[in-house]
């Protein structure tokens, strides 16, 4: 394997003049350049990435932290970080937390051995006071999906309560009154915000339910399959479903549609997250459009201008989760 001193003979200069060439330095001249570039390209070598980030003091990377990769929503949330990230020409580092403590501390520390440039974390498992203390040893760490209100102009968050709100009483406004829920099992802030919304939107309404029409599941299609089964075994009086996320939902229409229910003539559903599943299950999913890719061009822009030292222009850093109606709800059953 060549190395920089093969270059440097090669291309007849010094092993400083081939170093300067590879850090763009703007003292190394046009004929530097132009033989070192050849050398190097008829050795076939390759600079050593860690040795330039000790001399630029950069890894031109951007770190990202999200619960599963595999999971639409966390692609959707990599991709748009990918995007300004690939604009300022970085690179991206990608961890899995899974929303498990061990795992998300495991993968930020890395994020960090790795020198990272600007890190985009979204954890749900560990304290406040855990990333609050990262924050302060990493200047340029911004968080999304949390609001910690230490943090406050380094978090991107969504307004999760006013979602599920905006779902239930978008049912109850159809006639519905015996609305179940459907909820991730996980132990996240997201979860207890948007039943509470749920909830609230009950109690706004003076509509009083038993807790047998929530139901707790994993936030994916089998977790709304089994959720929907169980409220379909209390055979309870069930005419709309609010779904923890769309996924949730695509699981419970499955459910449904299999034991002779239709939807939205018998019960109508709403999901929440407005992914790509939301236009092809059927029917079409009416739901909550979760504005992720903003969301993350923001945090990645944000965690940038940190790294360099830019002025921050002072900017809402909640979103508003907004409506989105299609085929899956409608008038609640007179009968």
């Amino acid at each position: 394997m060549a190395t920089i001193k093969d270059v440097a003979r090669e291309a007849g200069v010094s092993v400083a003049t081939v170093s300067r060439v590879i850090n763009k330095s703007p003292k190394a001249s046009k004929a530097s350049i132009d033989s070192v570039t050849k050398a190097m390209k008829d050795l076939g070598y390759r600079p050593n990435a860690a040795a330039r980030a000790l001399v630029n003091q950069s890894t031109n990377t951007i770190g990202v932290l999200v619960g599963d990769v595999s999971d639409p929503f966390f692609g959707t949330l990599v991709k748009a970080v990918d995007n300004i990230a690939h604009q300022a020409g970085k690179h991206l580092l990608i961890g899995n937390g899974y929303h498990q403590a061990e795992e998300e501390r495991r993968a930020i520390d890395l994020l960090i051995n790795s020198r990272c440039d600007a890190l985009v974390i979204h954890s749900k498992a560990l304290s406040d006071e855990e990333l609050i203390s990262y924050a302060h040893e990493i200047k340029t760490m911004v968080l999304i999906n949390r609001h910690i209100p230490e943090l406050a102009d380094r978090c991107i968050s969504l307004d999760n309560y006013k979602g599920a709100y905006l779902a239930t009483e978008f049912l109850i406004r159809h006639g519905h009154q015996k609305i179940a829920y459907i909820s991730s099992s996980h132990h996240i802030e997201d979860a207890d915000q948007r039943i509470e919304g749920y909830k609230d939107a009950l109690a706004a309404h003076n509509i009083s339910l038993p807790a047998s029409y929530l139901e707790l599941a994993s936030p994916d299609s089998e977790g709304g399959e089994e959720a929907m089964t169980n409220l379909l075994t209390k055979s309870l009086e069930i005419t709309g479903v609010v779904a923890y996320n769309d996924n949730m939902a695509a699981g419970a229409l499955s459910v449904l549609e299999e034991n002779g229910v239709k939807t939205p003539q018998d019960v109508s559903v709403i999901g929440f997250d407005d992914g790509l599943i939301a236009r092809y299950v059927r029917p079409r999913l009416t739901t909550i459009r979760y504005p992720i890719q903003m969301m993350a061009e923001k945090a990645a822009k944000l965690a940038l201008q940190l790294a360099k030292d830019e002025p921050l222009e002072q900017e809402p850093m909640c979103f508003s989760p907004t409506l989105v109606r299609r085929d899956s709800v409608d008038k609640a059953p007179t009968h």
